[in-house]
């Protein structure tokens, strides 16, 4: 039976997750001054208001910056793109980027999320964006 891994959730980041279970990437938005903001966190960068609400992202941006990461004690396992990728919203996530090959990646392509199941937990995930 595979086991299944829960992530560690908090007030301030318990949508998020929600909204993960759900297929959603949800952002906060300062209730406030309205800046949007990702990672979750209890108080706005902008402001220091503690009002926040949740939105649903587009899950359309660029790729922003992007990492290789090979797995250090199997040299065999297949080689991990892990992205910073900007959203059409505004602000920059992390997560994997699947699909191609890493010598194909570059700065600036569009991307576009989707979920992934890993261990079973459902992850955002990013792949190149089909053309429009």
């Amino acid at each position: 039976m595979p086991r299944v891994i829960a992530p560690l959730t908090d007030r301030d980041s318990r949508h998020f997750w929600d909204g993960v279970r759900e297929r959603r990437l949800l952002l906060q938005r300062c209730g406030a001054c309205g800046a949007l903001r990702h990672p979750p966190r209890p108080m706005c960068p902008a402001c220091q208001s503690l009002r926040w609400t949740s939105e649903a992202a587009s899950g359309r941006g660029t790729l922003y910056s992007f990492v290789v990461s090979r797995h250090p004690s199997e040299p065999d396992a297949a080689p991990r793109i892990v992205a910073l990728v900007a959203l059409e919203e505004g602000v920059r996530v992390v997560a994997n980027l699947q699909g191609l090959d890493w010598r194909e990646v570059r700065n600036e392509m569009p991307v576009e999320l989707f979920f992934d199941d890993f261990d079973g937990v459902a992850l955002p995930q990013f792949r190149p964006a089909a053309p429009r």
